[in-house]
């Protein structure tokens, strides 16, 4: 369903739009309001001259209003409200309804009570006989009576930016739940398509058929198993194994593969495709550079739930030293996020090899 510009548009036009028509239709509510039921010093004025004072005065007790309202919405709520920072948002929004409530009463007992003032010098028959109000309790009223409104508005600015952030979150989870769907559909065909040219290619080229199957062995973990947020270790390293087995068929003889990997508990787990962007680049960045006898070791040994990987792949001289593209950039991102404090990982670049030591405590990884 079409979203309405007016509403969720994010381009500057629609947006000043609707600040415009919210801020235009709550002042012109305040002026009516304020009109139709009246503070003691503007009792003796008719309907229409306090809509006239309350025109000027409503302007200057819209300050505090979009003060207070502008902070919660861009400041509070965003930085601290949506983040789950509960407590540093209830201090925030004090500390705000305190500075609002001052604005406001420094706002009427100096620019709203001189222009009040000077209309009434005007009209010296519109003043009534009030008694004079101790400053300490005029200070007071006018910190409650701003804040009161400024509140209202701020609560109100608050409450529709949040309804409007979680219908946005509720359109995008829908969304996503759309392109799951249809990506669900693409696999069956995929594999479908990748079964008959397995068929096909089994008596006509055995070698490309054998690459198939591998390739359809890949495709299965990384687009089934791969939705969990954790696999058997056991398992990302047989997909590992099909991954060298895939580049050795590339390579033929020429590629010297060493591996040095032990038994493996089968109770380890592990978020799925972390160990693997790695060996792809000591292929993309090492194997696939070199003229002369490519290799790679690969070493993997555990401590308790820690496991330590070791790749050591060669290089071209001619090349600049790499530190790995999007694939290494991702997974320091996915560890970051994963294993918080629980890992450690160590590329380096020397004259004829690259060297990459992770360090990893297998333990449950966070939930995001």
């Amino acid at each position: 369903m079409a979203q309405p510009d007016f509403v969720f548009s994010r381009r500057t036009p629609w947006r000043l739009c609707r600040h415009l028509a919210f801020w235009v239709s709550w002042y012109l509510f305040q002026v009516y309001l304020y009109s139709f039921t009246p503070s003691p010093i503007l009792t003796n004025l008719s309907f229409w001259q306090r809509i006239g004072v309350n025109l000027g005065e409503s302007f200057w007790y819209l300050l505090p209003s979009l003060f207070l309202a502008y902070f919660l919405n861009y400041l509070v709520i965003p930085k601290l409200i949506i983040p789950a920072k509960y407590f540093k948002a209830i201090l925030a929004v004090f500390g705000l309804l305190f500075l609002t409530g001052g604005l406001s009463a420094l706002l009427s007992l100096t620019t709203v009570e001189y222009f009040r003032r000077q209309y009434l010098i005007g009209h010296p028959g519109l003043i009534p006989g009030i008694i004079p109000t101790p400053f300490r309790i005029q200070l007071f009223m006018a910190w409650i009576s701003g804040l009161r409104g400024s509140i209202t508005i701020g609560g109100l600015a608050a409450s529709i930016k949040l309804i409007k952030y979680f219908y946005e979150k509720q359109q995008e989870k829908t969304i996503a739940e759309l392109q799951l769907l249809k990506a669900q559909l693409h696999p069956h065909f995929l594999f479908n398509t990748l079964n008959n040219i397995y068929a096909h290619a089994q008596d006509t080229a055995p070698v490309a058929a054998d690459m198939l199957l591998g390739l359809s062995t890949l495709l299965r973990y990384m687009l089934y198993s791969c939705n969990e947020p954790r696999v058997p270790l056991k398992q990302e390293l047989q997909m590992m194994h099909e991954y060298i087995d895939l580049e050795k068929q590339r390579y033929g003889n020429d590629l010297e593969v060493i591996l040095q990997i032990p038994a493996i508990h089968p109770d380890l787990q592990i978020a799925p495709l972390l160990i693997l962007p790695f060996i792809e680049n000591c292929f993309k960045h090492g194997a696939s550079h070199m003229l002369d006898r490519p290799w790679i070791n690969i070493q993997l040994h555990m401590a308790g739930e820690t496991m330590h990987l070791k790749l050591i792949n060669g290089k071209a001289a001619i090349r600049k030293a790499e530190s790995g593209g999007i694939g290494i950039a991702n997974a320091r991102r996915r560890l970051a996020l994963l294993y918080p404090g629980k890992y450690d990982l160590q590329i380096i670049a020397e004259d004829e090899m690259y060297i990459v030591n992770l360090m990893l405590e297998l333990h449950e990884p966070a939930r995001i």
